[in-house]
């Protein structure tokens, strides 16, 4: 009988032989890593060590192959070239979409551009994003391509020429340390800042732009038009989704709805991705598989298959036209096509190896989606479900069963396969959620469960066969029955929400978690055979792994805002004021925000103050015009911590053995977290600030506010 060393080692022989076919799918993933490194990096890497890197890495990878070494060595020498040229091709995209990115003026300006398309609205108001002609006090060459305004009243449609008077800044930085970079995902989007209209957009005449703009502006104004028309059909409630879900326009929307739908689990289905791509791809495919053997002349000459994949290839090319073509549905229009030309090559559609091709085609395009959250929990999802394709057995068919028998069976089948489906897909996608959006839908799995059929069978069917038909007057049937599923899935998503504890917030782990849960998942999926459990509790990690201690204090982007802890809770300094990078900062840190108790806070029109010792460990002053040196002692007096938005003057005697931050601190830094260290009467603190995490990369060159009205 072989001892128990030669049995473990020939059952680790057989494990590794059964991977035979699958080393081949580790290329995307050290590829993403390459990626993934890059972005991580705090300063801007030269191109040419990359390009040599990559070269010398690639270059030894197909010698070994053409010395016919043992795949013990060339698989090391395949992925470090994929490693290579991952972080090669994130920094030629880093160079290739450069473009100017707008200063932070100290005072509005005139902005004259061409509307190129409606944005989701903001907080402040309906959104446009805008191709700039001219904008007051800025050089040609440093005008921005694209710039996301503001506006005030109706928001002026594509192909539009507009006048705006407005406050003109770089994208915003990320709303506290480590969170996640808007301007980064700017910058690959060419949208070089923001715009906030002081008044209405106004028309205007300007030259007439480029073709490539015409084009754009002709596109997105049939989008908007469609939208438009589906809104007036279904009313605005179930309209505003529908029009999310078809073109991409969000600007219907009822916040109340969005926030239902995040509480229920049920958001992923107002973005345009992987999900909205299969459906309307897969029915494209089998309508015209149908259509093909309904018709018996033509059902014998050509091969029906192939015919509605390409039918199924021109309904994915449509959609991502009329979607406006946003990075997630490029994505998920890219691992559609390749299922399709999978069936044209006569291969198997759903493979391990057709996503492969995808995530490789995707990040040879998109290099930086490595870093995004629907790239992430997209491929993992996917990824966990053609993983249970594979294992899933194969049952054999019955032969003369009765029909209830038979209906019985398959329904049990069916709601089986739906539930683990859901199950797995949520599973994969769960570390991403509790990362970047620190929130858990508990009754999540549920509302898919129950929505699934409905959106899949009903709502997507019909609306695009209603968006088809409705240019021609015809999509009213469809669109209302469309309306009628989106009214029902609103139903289960608002019961669902309201049930107890139907969400549930998780601190977010620290940055170096999340690569860790990701190679987990991808081990669970890419790995054939039992072993593949070992990838288990490193799947887990975002879950498991201990938190950092929580911040003491906050303070946001130019020293306008500050939260601090107490008691567990996040007191918030200015309740209402930039709730949105509030709401950020206390996810990511598991915090409730609360307001401050009444009467230990004192504020000005440009200051807030504790009122009574004990009351608070922050003094703040948001005005632009820098305090005088009397109002600078009282605030040193009143608190141990003091941020000033505006360049300090001479501190007075009341400061020493403060903390006191002025706007230039905030200008190089941005938001910064402190935690206090010692006893408190020693106030000593650690500082860690956005700049520090984020690094001096391309995105993050912005130029300082000018601070030459503050006084100092």
């Amino acid at each position: 009988m072989p001892s128990l060393t030669a049995r473990v080692a020939g059952f680790l022989r057989t494990q590794v032989i059964r991977q035979s076919l699958r080393w081949r799918l580790w290329a995307p993933v050290a590829l993403g890593g390459g990626c993934a490194v890059y972005f991580s990096l705090k300063s801007e890497p030269a191109a040419w060590p990359l390009l040599l890197a990559a070269a010398l890495s690639g270059g030894a990878w197909l010698a070994g192959r053409r010395a016919r070494l043992s795949r013990l060595r060339t698989l090391p020498l395949m992925l470090l070239a994929c490693f290579a040229l991952g972080m090669t091709l994130a920094k030629l995209r880093t160079d290739a979409v450069a473009a100017p990115i707008a200063r932070a003026l100290a005072e509005p300006t005139v902005v004259e551009g061409w509307v190129m398309d409606v944005d989701s609205p903001g907080a402040a108001g309906p959104r446009v994003v805008i191709a700039p002609v001219r904008i007051r006090g800025v050089a040609p060459e440093d005008t921005p391509v694209r710039l996301r305004a503001t506006v005030r009243g109706a928001a002026p449609e594509p192909g539009e020429a507009v006048r705006l008077f407005a406050l003109l800044n770089p994208p915003p930085a990320p709303a506290s340390p480590g969170a996640y970079d808007f301007g980064r995902n700017a910058y690959f989007q060419s949208m070089g800042g923001v715009a906030f209209g002081l008044g209405e957009a106004r028309p205007t005449t300007l030259p007439e732009p480029p073709w490539r703009v015409r084009a754009a502006m002709a596109v997105n104004g049939l989008r908007y038009d469609l939208a438009k028309r589906i809104v007036a059909r279904q009313g605005e409630r179930a309209g505003g989704i529908a029009a999310a879900m078809t073109t991409g326009h969000e600007a219907w929307l009822d916040p109340a709805d969005v926030e239902v739908m995040r509480d229920s689990g049920l958001a992923h289905i107002l973005s345009i991705s992987g999900l909205h791509m299969a459906v309307v791809g897969g029915f494209a495919f089998f309508l015209v598989r149908l259509l093909v053997a309904a018709w018996p002349w033509l059902a014998l000459r050509v091969s029906g298959k192939k015919v509605a994949a390409w039918g199924g290839l021109l309904a994915v090319g449509t959609y991502l036209v009329i979607s406006g073509a946003p990075p997630p549905a490029e994505r998920a229009a890219i691992t559609a096509s390749i299922a399709f030309l999978a069936i044209l090559l006569d291969r198997q559609a759903i493979t391990m190896h057709a996503l492969s091709v995808a995530a490789f085609v995707v990040l040879l395009l998109q290099p930086e989606a490595i870093v995004t959250p629907g790239f992430q929990m997209s491929f993992a999802a996917t990824a966990a479900l053609v993983a249970l394709v594979e294992a899933w057995p194969v049952r054999p068919r019955e032969i003369s069963a009765p029909l209830p028998i038979l209906l019985v069976q398959r329904a049990g089948a069916w709601i089986g396969a739906a539930v683990l489906a859901s199950l797995v897909a949520g599973a994969a996608t769960g570390p991403f959620a509790m990362q970047h959006f620190n929130r858990t839908a508990v009754y999540g799995l549920a509302a898919n469960l129950a929505t699934a059929p409905v959106s899949d069978f009903l709502i997507m069917p019909a609306l695009a066969l209603g968006a088809l038909l409705e240019p021609l007057g015809l999509g009213a049937p469809f669109l209302w029955l469309a309306a009628r599923g989106i009214e029902l899935m609103l139903a289960i998503g608002t019961w669902t929400a309201s049930l107890p504890g139907a969400v549930r917030t998780v601190a977010s782990a620290p940055d170096y978690v999340l690569p860790i849960a990701f190679l987990g998942v991808l081990f669970c999926c890419l790995w054939r055979g039992p072993l593949r459990w070992l990838g288990l509790p490193f799947a887990a990690a975002v879950m498991l792994w201990p938190r950092a201690p929580t911040p003491d204090l906050w303070i946001g982007d130019g020293g306008t805002q500050a939260v601090w802890v107490e008691a567990g809770e996040a007191v918030v300094a200015r309740p209402g004021v930039r709730q949105f990078a509030v709401d950020v900062w206390s996810r990511r840190r598991g915090v409730s925000p609360v307001e401050p108790p009444t009467g230990s806070w004192t504020c000005t029109r440009v200051s807030c103050a504790p009122a009574t010792a004990g009351a608070g460990p922050l003094a703040l002053w948001w005005g632009r015009r820098a305090p005088s040196v009397e109002q600078i002692d009282a605030l040193c007096r009143a608190a141990p911590v003091v941020s000033l938005r505006a360049m300090a003057p001479v501190l007075p005697a009341s400061c020493e053995g403060r903390l006191v931050l002025d706007g230039l601190d905030h200008a190089g830094g941005g938001a910064v977290e402190l935690w206090r260290e010692g006893p408190p009467a020693a106030n000593r603190w650690r500082a860690v600030w956005s700049a520090q995490v984020r690094g001096d990369r391309p995105w993050s060159r912005f130029a300082e506010p000018n601070l030459s009205d503050s006084g100092g």
